[in-house]
């Protein structure tokens, strides 16, 4: 079995296609992963079709996996099934408000990951898009997204044809506070991110940026201010669009 001590992202993918009832296996045994209320607040939206993904790669920026990977899921926070449901059972459903795009969102997280773990204990590589959430939009537009129903996770999924890229990870004690928050001081604060900036990789990428510090790569050239607000504004518009929030 696949340790996940060792887990990399794959990104480069064989030729070799995944068969309809292992991908059906891998997303019926996510589907029990735990749910806001037992209400399963989430869909998946499956793409193989070189047509599919073609349409799907300029609002991942075009990064080669969309199209490299033999499938591609798109996981939605979805009330609109629950609540078309309700209103057919002669129930009032009250879901289009931003703490249930919440409930939904976790749930769609949380089935996403599953998702992610039963599909590489099966030899699968995988590889999350991050885009998904800027150009929410636009995906929602090529993927016919009713009301109440909203892109949040995007997975490449298929057969490895690399191992990945080895990546950092902060220590055990930066992320784990017993009983309460530790208020770390500048120092330990320092001292917590220190793998990383030691982590020849990003010194690479410190260099290559023109920057002093792994820091302002982050701030000023991966996720500067503008881009977070920029993207933020859409996202808040497209909420607006689906009801999970009201003007």
């Amino acid at each position: 079995m696949k340790s996940f001590s060792t887990r990399r992202s794959i990104r480069r993918y064989s030729d070799r296609q995944i068969s309809e009832s292992l991908l059906n296996s891998i997303i019926e045994t996510a589907m029990r992963a735990p749910t806001c209320g037992n209400m399963q607040l989430y869909s998946v939206i499956v793409t193989r079709s070189e047509e599919g993904k073609k349409a799907l790669a300029p609002a991942h920026f075009n990064q080669p996996m969309v199209t490299n990977a033999p499938v591609v899921l798109t996981i939605c926070a979805d009330f609109n099934r629950f609540t078309r449901w309700c209103e057919l059972s002669d129930a009032d459903p009250g879901y289009d408000n931003f703490l249930s795009f919440m409930n939904a969102m976790a749930d769609a997280t949380i089935f996403a990951q599953q998702l992610v773990a039963v599909a590489e204990t099966e030899g699968l590589g995988s590889c999350y898009l991050g885009t998904v959430t800027y150009n929410a939009d636009k995906i929602s537009e090529i993927l016919d997204l009713p009301e109440l129903c909203v892109p949040v996770a995007c997975i490449t999924l298929g057969w490895p044809a690399e191992e990945g890229v080895e990546t950092e990870r902060l220590p055990l004690r930066a992320v784990v506070h017993n009983e309460k928050y530790r208020h770390d001081n500048d120092e330990e604060i320092i001292e917590l991110f220190k793998s990383k900036d030691e982590f020849e990789p990003n010194r690479k990428f410190i260099e290559e940026n023109g920057k002093k510090t792994l820091a302002q790569v982050f701030t000023d050239v991966r996720y500067p201010r503008s881009m977070n607000e920029e993207f933020s504004m859409k996202f808040l518009d497209l909420m607006r669009k689906k009801r999970f929030i009201k003007n």
